[in-house]
């Protein structure tokens, strides 16, 4: 066990910030971003242009994630570019994927979750 798994504790503490870390990917316009990002750095404009969205929902989105800890940022002249901080950003993904293609057509057909509106 690592030392991080052993620093967490099943307190309430540690399950409001492991609810907070699920919040942050589950917006689907952040993980879309971070899905985005597996393929490499990309600029704002291309991650807005791939989104569709305005360059300020998206800041506000990408703002969030580099403050947890999910995107880093590099300074070209006036174009920030951003990737992935962290390489477990990747395998949380994966293994989202998996468990998702073991229960595709339970989680589609949910109705205990609601599915977010697009804004």
């Amino acid at each position: 066990m690592s030392e991080s798994a052993v620093a967490i504790r099943p307190t309430m503490e540690a399950t409001e910030v492991r609810s907070r870390f699920f919040r942050v990917l589950g917006d689907p316009k952040r993980l879309k971003i971070l899905e985005f990002l597996l393929d490499g750095e990309k600029s704002v404009g291309e991650i807005v242009e791939h989104l569709q969205a305005t360059q300020g929902r998206v800041s506000n989105h990408l703002a969030c994630l580099r403050w947890c800890g999910f995107v880093g940022t590099r300074r070209d002249g006036k174009y920030v570019y951003y990737r992935l901080a962290d390489p477990r950003v990747r395998d949380v993904v994966r293994l989202a994927d998996s468990i998702i293609g073991d229960n595709a057509t339970a989680i589609a057909n949910c109705t205990r979750v609601a599915a977010e509106p697009e804004p």
